[in-house]
């Protein structure tokens, strides 16, 4: 165990603070705030105390709220002569349901709700080729009339993105430099062969202009953040999660602020990846249901899957290292709602941390998955949070009664229950498929205050091997933040075939981005180096990520065991082999990887005898066989004893149900793995 640790995960109901203090993890869940959310981070954080800490790792939702919101600071694009419009134009794909639809228009996309009105998107006129080729210098007087016009508008920061400046940046760094000379150095700049020196222009775009919205969100939050921390006696390390989960020092982060922006939700695959080496369980579907919404990731061998791009929104997709994650609108807080032909519906919908679910007593009336997770017994009203909250029963139960539906109380919550339990069991299975996985060879890794209550009850459903429920699940995420490493990453894009004859070119890509890299080493850090590359079978319009690169030197040996690697990747993830198709290199990646101080899970002693239940209860709503259920604390059981379903194990922060037909046995970590007693 490392002390002196400390780990903050802000959720959109709760924000969940973990600290390890003389080799024993200390938690705490508080209310997120929407409109500061730096207070609730410095709540949590005080909670646990702040002085004498080595390192406080945040993983945070400000930027990506911002953006769904569009609550944005004021911002301009300059893009090359005649491309303003590359927002909106996005990749112009459409959602299925949406392909035969003329009418259709993205929702939330930019084109209804643009990150940068257009007016504030101006022309400059300048060409690059994608050779690197200078076609058309740079007008630098027209440049200055559209900043001088920006400068009216009272910009607050630029983006700059223009064709082919991955290729040749020297347009673009001209243009920051003009800028700074008429807009002033107050003003944030991105462009994009800095932020972003990949092809395809859009997603360039609008990972640069995320990049400058971000410094902008982030400047403020971080400065108030770190200020109240060092008030407090804080002299530790400050770092932020990035959307893979990995950390970054606080000042590296601030320089290309948009990793940070999915950072929240894939803590959980990292703690997941982690806990499951430790127990020697390394296929993992992982779900993280909290109050607002389900968060699904995959750990296939160990590793959390990763993905070159993520999606903010439907067809906005930005440039960063992510955890590939499936997010569904089903947690505890989903809104149970009646529709117009009188059927019960869940969510999506959150009644989020205020008001909240009915029996908050917040001033909510709608009922939501935890009014009937209440309703049904599976909670206890006094113990909710750990005994910080108690829950109102009779404001539950108000609630349904108000729902405009034939049906009768009874068949309300058990519908609703059931219903919500489908919406999860559902999404599992398509993230599982979607990524040509069986999910009979995985286990469900149960987490979220919610996740150890509803994932047992879908296990026959989902057909998964057995539930893991993992030491504090209500907090688990936040834990992911204490299971990695600190890891400076960049990337760049060169088109190159691959053959021995192409060795020096691709260590020469290799070598600026390693340099570049260790320029912004603190002194006297050590590092591994990981080196990646995209590839494609000459031809092909779209990329196979993340292809493994040999170590040592780049010569014509390696360039061939690169060629074959790409082609052993591209068989596992199709099923074809196209061995005697060049192989184009397109993306070029390197992460140097500094081992941070690392969670450990104290081993429980063995047990002596099976635990007999606290009480027993009588559950409602549920079937026959379910009815009756024996209540257990978790913190009492010990390494190899088992409880047989129906069950409630309680525990401060989360609530594990074993249903009818299931079993479960507590591993030497304090883990419950949960099977059905025909798999035993």
């Amino acid at each position: 165990m490392r002390d002196g640790l400390l780990a903050v995960d802000v959720g959109g109901t709760f924000t969940d603070v973990i600290g390890i203090r003389d080799g024993r993890i200390e938690a705490v869940k508080v209310a997120s705030r929407r409109q500061e959310v730096e207070q609730a981070v410095l709540d949590g954080a005080l909670a646990l105390g702040v002085r004498d800490r080595r390192a406080f790792n945040h993983a945070s939702t400000v930027g990506l709220n911002a953006v769904l919101t569009r609550r944005l600071p004021k911002v301009a694009l300059l893009t090359s002569y005649g491309h303003r419009d590359v927002l909106d134009i996005a990749r112009c794909w459409r959602p299925a349901e949406a392909l035969t639809d003329p009418d259709w228009r993205r929702s939330f996309g930019d084109a209804a709700a643009p990150l940068v009105p257009r007016y504030l998107r101006r022309g400059i006129r300048e060409r690059i080729a994608a050779t690197g080729e200078q076609l058309i210098a740079l007008d630098e007087e027209q440049a200055r009339t559209e900043l001088e016009r920006l400068k009216r508008c009272e910009v607050e920061g630029v983006a700059v993105c223009l064709i082919n400046a991955y290729a040749n940046p020297a347009h673009e760094r001209r243009l920051l430099e003009l800028v700074t000379d008429v807009l002033g150095a107050d003003v944030a700049c991105s462009i994009s062969s800095s932020v972003s020196a990949l092809a395809k222009e859009f997603q360039r775009a609008a990972t640069t202009v995320v990049d400058v919205l971000m410094k902008l969100i982030y400047e403020r939050y971080t400065a108030e953040l770190e200020q109240g921390l060092r008030a407090e006696g804080f002299e530790g390390e400050l770092n932020f999660a990035d959307s893979a989960a990995t950390l970054l020092e606080a000042g590296y982060a601030m320089r290309r602020p948009f990793r940070l922006v999915f950072s929240g939700p894939a803590a959980g695959a990292v703690a997941s990846a982690h806990f499951g080496r430790l127990i020697g369980d390394e296929q993992l579907l992982c779900c993280d249901v909290g109050g607002t919404s389900s968060d699904i990731s995959v750990v296939n061998g160990g590793e959390p899957q990763l993905n070159s791009t993520f999606a903010l929104e439907q067809d906005l997709f930005i440039n960063a290292l992510s955890v590939e994650l499936g997010s569904l609108g089903a947690g505890g807080g989903s809104v149970i709602a009646v529709t117009g032909a009188g059927e019960i519906r869940v969510g999506p919908e959150s009644a989020g941390a205020d008001p909240g679910p009915a029996c908050y007593g917040r001033g909510g009336t709608a009922p939501t998955m935890t009014d009937a997770f209440l309703a049904i017994g599976l909670l206890d009203p006094d113990r909710f949070n750990a005994g910080r909250m108690r829950l109102d029963p009779e404001l539950t139960l108000e609630a349904f009664r108000r729902l405009e539906s034939p049906l009768s109380l009874d068949q309300r919550i058990g519908y609703a229950y059931r219903m919500g339990l489908n919406n999860i069991a559902e999404g599992l299975i398509d993230v599982a498929i979607a990524r040509g996985l069986d999910p009979r060879d995985f286990s469900l890794m149960a987490f979220g205050a919610a996740g150890p209550l509803m994932l047992p009850a879908i296990l026959d459903r989902v057909r998964a091997r057995r539930v893991i429920v993992p030491p504090l699940p209500g907090l688990f995420s936040a834990l992911g933040l204490l299971s990695t490493n600190r890891v400076y990453t960049d990337s760049a894009s060169s088109y190159t075939v691959l053959s021995p004859a192409a060795a020096a070119e691709v260590a020469g890509v290799f070598e600026r981005i390693e340099a570049d890299l260790r320029a912004q080493l603190p002194a006297g850090e050590e590092v591994a180096v990981r080196r990646r590359f995209d590839g494609r079978l000459a031809g092909q319009s779209w990329e196979t990520p993340f292809i493994a690169v040999p170590d040592g030197p780049i010569d014509a040996v390696a360039v061939e065991r690169m060629i074959a690697s790409f082609h052993d990747e591209y068989e596992a993830r199709y099923g074809n082999r196209f061995a005697a198709i060049p192989v184009q290199s397109v993306t070029y990646r390197v992460q140097l990887i500094s081992q941070a101080p690392k969670v450990s899970y104290p081993e429980l002693a063995p047990a002596n005898a099976h635990p007999e239940p606290d009480r027993i209860l009588e559950l409602r709503y549920l079937d026959d066989a379910n009815r009756r259920a024996g209540e257990y604390e978790r913190e009492r059981l010990r390494t190899g004893q088992l409880i047989h379903g129906p069950a409630i194990i309680r525990e401060p922060m989360s609530t594990t149900h074993v249903v009818a037909g299931q079993q479960a046995v507590v591993g030497a970590y304090g883990e419950l793995l949960i099977e059905g007693v025909s798999a035993r």
